[in-house]
């Protein structure tokens, strides 16, 4: 049989050398052959069909674990594969065209002219679920700060309950007239210490923390570790916040799919958390009809986001919608502890 040096092998398929390589180390196309003695890959001609739609499959953005799949089915099973993998793609698409509308809408939105005072109208609520013998979330709502930490280790409620108490003094500390993310950075920093005061030295104590500090126009926002941020706006919910897991990381580079990410047995771990890692910071303009969320992934673990979506757009008050989030939660399992902190902005009276 002709075999094809590896290098006359990636030009008639148009794949790479390096591609080629990592394929075969992910076993999704093996060489015809290897040399025992110099390691040198060889193909058959016969592999080339196959090497393209690779190729081709590369060229949609298709996650090579899902390619693994189709290169496995039949044409006409692979085909209905590929064409529901599309069909995903301009849902998500379409999702995203939405989110970039809302940034740059918040990016390029002039300051405000009116004189209309905005408030919020805020609850918090934390629940062990139905499995885990202890509740180590915290969650706090205020008239400035709204906040939400998800502790692990042995020592995690503790984690939790410092970080977002190191973090209260801003329901009540003058917001300077310079830049408040600033000011949420200094305040993140003694959380940061004050974890450390409880996690007796070891990283398998932490938490992480996903914060909203309100200026009375904006929302600072600082976030690390996979507790999320949401905002419902005009009947679409947006979030605001990207998980840092190794499973995000994975879907980042296109190596799982969002669904293949929900099951994955590695989902829970962390890249960063509040000791660990430099967090999020951003800044968020309000307005009025806004509904914010904070959860810790006990939520959105189990909750798949259209759901919590309905919940937040049914809820009258925020009181009714983190009850029913966390009601949701546990009905659909309750496998870890679920805080939700939900804030309305409206109108004030002043």
């Amino acid at each position: 049989m002709e075999w094809l040096t590896i290098g006359a092998f990636a030009r008639a398929c148009r794949l790479t050398p390096k591609a080629l390589r990592l394929y075969d180390e992910l076993e999704l196309l093996r060489p015809a052959r290897v040399d025992a003695v110099t390691g040198y890959r060889y193909y058959s001609p016969d592999q080339l069909e196959q090497a393209r739609l690779v190729a081709w499959l590369r060229r949609l953005g298709m996650p090579l674990a899902r390619i693994r799949a189709v290169c496995g089915l039949a044409p006409e099973a692979a085909a209905v594969e590929i064409r529901a993998y599309w069909a995903r793609v301009e849902a998500e698409t379409a999702v995203r065209r939405d989110l970039a509308a809302f940034l740059v809408q918040e990016l390029t939105a002039a300051p405000r002219e009116d004189t209309t005072v905005l408030e919020l109208r805020y609850c918090a609520h934390s629940d062990p679920g139905r499995v885990r013998p202890a509740n180590q979330d915290t969650a706090h709502a205020g008239a400035r700060l709204l906040a939400v930490a998800d502790g692990y280790g042995p020592a995690g409620a503790p984690a939790s309950s410092a970080a977002v108490a190191a973090l209260r003094f801003l329901d009540s500390a003058e917001l300077p007239a310079g830049n408040v993310l600033d000011l949420l950075a200094d305040a993140v920093h003694g959380a940061s210490e004050a974890v450390r005061d409880v996690a007796a030295g070891t990283d398998e104590n932490g938490t992480t923390l996903t914060a909203l500090l309100w200026t009375g126009s904006r929302l600072a926002l600082v976030h690390i570790g996979d507790s999320r941020a949401y905002v419902l706006r005009g009947g679409d919910l947006f979030r605001i916040t990207h998980d840092h897991t190794v499973v995000q990381s994975l879907v980042d580079e296109g190596r799982l799919t969002p669904e293949e990410a929900v099951t994955h047995p590695r989902r829970a771990l962390l890249l960063k958390a509040l000791t660990t890692g430099t967090p999020d910071l951003g800044l968020h303009d309000a307005e009025p009809g806004d509904r914010y969320l904070l959860c810790s992934d006990g939520l959105s673990a189990v909750v798949p986001d259209p759901a919590i979506r309905t919940l937040l757009t049914a809820a009258p008050t925020p009181d009714t919608a983190v009850h029913a989030l966390v009601d949701a939660a546990n009905t659909a399992g309750g496998p870890d502890n679920v805080s939700c902190v939900v804030a309305d902005v409206v109108e004030g009276t002043a």
